[in-house]
């Protein structure tokens, strides 16, 4: 295949092209902030065009959900480290829809999106296969009797993680009026998912 530029260094295959692409807007986010960084300085940073940008992401919008993606896995294990120290099914179900819901937009990467305002974008990421499959997971690693509350079986954890996920989401794009505390917010959803995860 064809590369324009890449500073005298193409990648060898699509992947890597994408990969590169960005890792330079990762780096231009770092520099610049996401309100200033734009396509051609992506392109700049990765050393090709603005056409050769367009040719692996069609928008920003899709340039920043990789980026997102790309900060999923360290956001897993810093919000896996979190929840370790809930030891009910209850608790740790509580806990990782208010950490995320306070943690996500303050996320470098993760929360890219909600700060563009392309929260169409955001919900369409967090609510993909691969996403319910990171919660899982998550769920899964930590100290919990999952089992003692019917939650046995790996479709089991993948539906609990789809279900918090899907809250958080709602909490983020639509939060309450006016603001619920951290507190307030716990109360809420224990109220409402603790009853089911309940030995």
């Amino acid at each position: 295949m064809g590369y324009h530029g890449w500073q005298g260094n193409p990648p060898g295959t699509e992947n890597e092209a994408r990969r590169r692409i960005v890792e330079a807007a990762t780096a231009c986010i770092d520099r610049l902030g996401l309100a200033k960084t734009s396509l051609s300085d992506i392109a700049t940073e990765a050393g090709v065009t603005r056409q050769t940008v367009y040719r692996y992401f069609p928008s920003l919008a899709d340039i920043l959900t990789a980026v997102a993606e790309a900060g999923a896995e360290e956001f897993a294990e810093r919000m896996e480290h979190h929840l370790a120290s809930f030891k009910t099914p209850e608790e740790a179900a509580v806990e990782s829809v208010v950490w995320a819901v306070r943690t996500i937009p303050r996320e470098p990467y993760m929360g890219l999106l909600l700060q563009a305002g392309e929260t169409d974008s955001f919900t369409a990421g967090v609510t993909s296969p691969l996403s319910f499959s990171l919660g899982a997971r998550i769920l899964g690693n930590l100290p919990v009797n999952w089992s003692a509350v019917g939650v046995t079986t790996d479709a089991d954890l993948r539906g609990l993680a789809e279900i918090l996920m899907r809250l958080f989401i709602s909490f983020l794009r639509y939060p309450s009026t006016p603001p619920l505390t951290d507190d307030q917010l716990r109360a809420l959803v224990r109220r409402w998912i603790g009853p089911a995860l309940r030995g």
